[in-house]
Parts: structure tokens; C-alpha cells; sequence
């Protein structure tokens, strides 16, 4: 016989129920099992309303309640674990598996599929045949991601190394001085390329359509600058990045950008064109050394772009602006100045909150091998 069961939550158990459904992280089966009781408690709701709010069947509903009824707050709440189908695999096909994923795929492969790992096992073991889902749920389970990889931003920190760390490091940590501004500087390219026939544009229903081939017209070189006090980035497009090119960005920042600074201190890699010399072979004598005296060059360590904060704003530009086809250097200039206009209007900038405090603590092992 079918059972009716009437929930009647006492303070205690309604207040840590509403405890439990108001915290952030928590498990989804038994937030709904925590909802389900909340409202059938004194049949305010029925159970056609509870399970439209919850997204539960009806079933769940009765066997929720009736564990409540029958024994207590905590069985309700705590649903038995489920038995599971067998495991498929024995533990020895699953070391044959692990072992497989973390070797050099065949030649002819750039990684590992479950394709690839499922073909190697059948041939390895005594398996006739193993699921893709069976080998995603070994490789889960054992926090492998065959078709990952990740890349150092931090080369190896000798004594140079840290030394021109910690000293870009202590300039971030200046405060902000109008008079002598700290400014980050990069290049970035783009590539100019434009369709083979004209796009479909979006409408009701479907997506905009783009050709899958397309004409490469060229390619430009993007210099990027970036002050993180004052919120501003500047880009000029150029179609080369030589040393006069280097040159004339400096010779921009000193007198259009930044005319009334008396040191503008400008934080770069160490690419080749970026030196010194680079102006006197732009400019005559005179000319470089105005332009070098108002100028101070902080190089970032070599292999060490995680240290400029230019590449964020370059991350921000390639994705908020750039990631499309770009047909023309007068389109790329176009686009890019409504960008940086839009970006300077906000004053979007970056809070950088790595010190050279949280240098020595974080990189213990390469200050230690310094001794």
C-alpha cells in the first residue's frame, strides 16, 4: 500500500537544512535532498510543485520523505552510495594503461587519444575490447590529460636572473609619480588576412558563416605600451619592427605621450633592436642622447615575459579585439585605436601583487641553489 509521508521539520533540522542549501560549495544530490524536505515540510508544497522546483521525479520525492519519516534527518540527507557496475578493468590493465599514456605516442601522432590508448591496451592485455568512457574514467582517476601540455614561463633562475627579477620587481613596488612614470613595453604581431568570398553575417537562426579558406595579405608588427597607474595602453601598428622602428616608439613616448615627464622609466625584453644604439642609428647624436636622457631602460630577465605586464594587456588585446580576420593595415589600425580608446576611457588596469617578498618565499629552491 502506497504510504502518504508527512514531514514536520523541527527549528533545529529547518535551520541547518537552510544552513546547508546557503553554503557555496556543496553536493548537488543532497542540496536537492536539503530542498525537497524544505518544502515538503508541513505539505506547503505537493509533490507535482516539488518536483518542478527541484527538477526531480517523483520517486525521489517519496523516497526522501519516507527515509525522513522512518528513521531521521541524517538518512534522509545521506543517500546510500550505489553499488555501481563491475570495474572492467583489472588492476594490472589499468597499470598497463597508466603506463601506456605517459610514454611518447606512435610516430605519426602528436599525443595520445582514447583512440590511440584503447587500440595499445587491447594489443598489451588480455582485453578484446575496452570502452573510450572506461579509458576516460582510468585516466581521470588518475589526474592524467594525455592531450595537455603546459609550457615553463620561468627559465632557469640563476644569480642574474633573480638579481634582474628582484629589480623590476621593486620598481612595480614604487607608488605612482606623474613626473617619472614606470611604462611597460612589448611587441606583438598580427597577421593581415581576408576572406576568399564574403561572409554571411548572423541572423535569427544561424550563425555567421565564414568561408574555411582564406589569403594571407601580410603581416604586422604591433608595439604595445602600457601604463599600469594611469590605466593607458597605446598601440602603433607598423609594418616593421627594426631598430628605427624602435627608435620612433621612443621618441613617441618622450615627446607625444609623455612631453612633460622629467624620467620615464620603460620596462622591456631584451630583443636586439631594443638598446641604446638603436636611436643613434635613427637620430643624429644630438637628437638620441635628448631622447635617452629623459629615458631609463629596465630590462626584464631573459625568457621572462611573465615578468612584463605589458603581456597581460597584449592576452586582453589578441582576445577582445584582435581574434578575427583583419583584412588591412588601415582595418587594423581602425579597429585597434577604438580598443585602446575604449580601454583608456574605463582606465582598465592591473593589479600586480607579486613582490620580491613573495619572490624569496614562493622560489625557495632557486635562491637556496644560489650559495
Amino acid at each position: 500500500m502506497n504510504r502518504k509521508y508527512i514531514v514536520e521539520l523541527s527549528e533545529e533540522e529547518k535551520q541547518e537544512l537552510v544552513d546547508y542549501c546557503k553554503k557555496g560549495m556543496v553536493n548537488v544530490r543532497k542540496y536537492k535532498r536539503a530542498a525537497i524536505l524544505l518544502k515538503a515540510d508541513c505539505c506547503r508544497y505537493t509533490t507535482e510543485q516539488i518536483c518542478e522546483a527541484v527538477q526531480v521525479s517523483s520517486s525521489t520525492v517519496f523516497r526522501v520523505k519516507r527515509q525522513f519519516v522512518e528513521e531521521n534527518l541524517a538518512a534522509a540527507m545521506n543517500e546510500g552510495a550505489r553499488s555501481g557496475a563491475m570495474r572492467k578493468t583489472s588492476a594490472k590493465d589499468e597499470a598497463t594503461l597508466i603506463a601506456t599514456a605517459c610514454t611518447k605516442p606512435p610516430t605519426g601522432h602528436a599525443r595520445w587519444t582514447l583512440s590511440l590508448l584503447g587500440e595499445r591496451l587491447v594489443t598489451l592485455t588480455d582485453l578484446d575490447s575496452i570502452s573510450y568512457e572506461t579509458i576516460r574514467r582510468r585516466l581521470k582517476e588518475n589526474a592524467l590529460k594525455p592531450w595537455q601540455k603546459k609550457m615553463w614561463c620561468v627559465a632557469t633562475m640563476d644569480a642574474e636572473y633573480i638579481a634582474r627579477m628582484e629589480h623590476v620587481l621593486e620598481l612595480y613596488a614604487e607608488p605612482a609619480d606623474e613626473l617619472n612614470p614606470i611604462i611597460n613595453f612589448d611587441e606583438a604581431i598580427k597577421q593581415l588576412v581576408d576572406d576568399t568570398r564574403p561572409a554571411q553575417p548572423m541572423k535569427p537562426g544561424q550563425t555567421k558563416r565564414l568561408d574555411y579558406e582564406y589569403k594571407r595579405v601580410g603581416v604586422a608588427n604591433l608595439f604595445v605600451f602600457f601604463d599600469r597607474h594611469r590605466g593607458w595602453r597605446h598601440v602603433k601598428a607598423t609594418e616593421r619592427k627594426t631598430k628605427i622602428d624602435f627608435a620612433n616608439c621612443m621618441k613617441d613616448l618622450v615627446d607625444l605621450h609623455y612631453p612633460h615627464a622629467n624620467k620615464i622609466k620603460v620596462v622591456l625584453d631584451n630583443l636586439s633592436t631594443h638598446t641604446e644604439g638603436a636611436l643613434y642609428k635613427a637620430f643624429s647624436p644630438q637628437e638620441a642622447r635628448r631622447i635617452l636622457n629623459k629615458l631609463e631602460l629596465h630590462y626584464t630577465p631573459k625568457h621572462a615575459s611573465w615578468l612584463n605586464m605589458v603581456e597581460i594587456e597584449i592576452g586582453n588585446m589578441n582576445k577582445q579585439c584582435l581574434d578575427r580576420r583583419i583584412a588591412s593595415m588601415e582595418e587594423l589600425k581602425t579597429e585597434l585605436a577604438a580598443w585602446e580608446w575604449s580601454r583608456n576611457k574605463e582606465r582598465t588596469s592591473i593589479n600586480w601583487m607579486f613582490n620580491v617578498e613573495l619572490a624569496r618565499e614562493k622560489l625557495q629552491r632557486a635562491y637556496g641553489a644560489l650559495n
